[in-house]
């Protein structure tokens, strides 16, 4: 089994500045982390240059491996192109790996036939956007039942019909992965993998949402380790990325301790 690397990503701690989010990441033992830009008052949003993020990640000793995310992607337009290219642009001077592609999830664009023709659409107008600047994009389904795009395996269908694996990597989140009832993984079209847990043993399945997203624990009822041991058992050498939403992660005056625990319980329950 490959010995996992660990990533944070800023959704942890949103009111952390971009320093001190990355000396987060090194006092846990972190590797790499995942920027964004839907923080209010923090980069991207404030306009930080992204030279100035990058010097700070360095400076840390932290690999930033993607800005999460171009939103709606599927949904492709003018202004999502625009949007696309904005984004590409501060990704590639920042150092980021990849941008993260995050579907519609509003009940619109479900329809059979035209969610599929729609994803399609877009994969071929971000390749070379994506391309042209040496990044890769990481689809990420979205397992609630209003997305429109569900299941990891219409992504990679559509990703072989533009033959675009050079490009195009999944997103395995373990909360939507959970959500979305789906049990088949593809590990060799994996770029990264989301990890939070669900630990509210009053929740039904299609009642979980992002606010109920904490950290992994023995309490998590969303199978984080039976998921996790599978894909390093095939071989899977992707960062691990801890991405909870819960606002009781997210105000934490000192993240650095409950983080370290749960990365200690993850790393000893491989």
């Amino acid at each position: 089994m490959i010995e996992p690397s660990f990533a944070i990503n800023h959704i942890l701690a949103p009111s952390l500045r971009q320093d001190a989010f990355f000396e987060l990441c090194r006092r846990v033992g972190a590797s790499g982390a995942e920027i964004r830009n839907d923080l209010d008052g923090n980069a991207i949003l404030d306009g930080t240059p992204a030279e100035e993020v990058k010097a700070a990640a360095e400076a840390a000793g932290i690999r930033i491996l993607t800005i999460n995310s171009l939103q709606r992607f599927n949904q492709w337009n003018a202004a999502r192109e625009a949007e696309a290219i904005e984004l590409a642009d501060y990704a590639q001077a920042v150092g980021a790996g990849a941008i993260a592609l995050v579907p519609l999830n509003d009940g619109s664009g479900r329809e059979g036939g035209v969610r599929q023709r729609n994803l399609v659409a877009a994969l071929r107008a971000l390749r070379p956007i994506l391309a042209d600047r040496g990044l890769r994009g990481y689809l990420e389904p979205l397992g609630f039942e209003i997305c429109s795009l569900r299941l990891k395996s219409e992504a990679v269908d559509a990703v072989r019909e533009i033959d675009g694996v050079d490009i195009f990597r999944l997103v395995h989140d373990t909360f939507h992965h959970h959500l979305a009832g789906e049990t088949k993984l593809f590990p060799e079209v994996t770029g990264i993998v989301h990890v939070s847990g669900v630990t509210d043993p009053k929740l039904a399945i299609s009642g979980m949402r992002d606010e109920h997203r904490v950290l992994v624990d023995a309490d998590d009822r969303l199978g984080n380790m039976a998921q996790l041991r599978t894909l390093l058992a095939v071989g899977l050498d992707m960062p691990l990325s801890f991405e909870p939403f819960s606002p009781e992660v997210q105000t934490l005056a000192d993240p650095a301790g409950p983080l370290s625990t749960s990365i200690a319980f993850v790393r000893s329950s491989l």
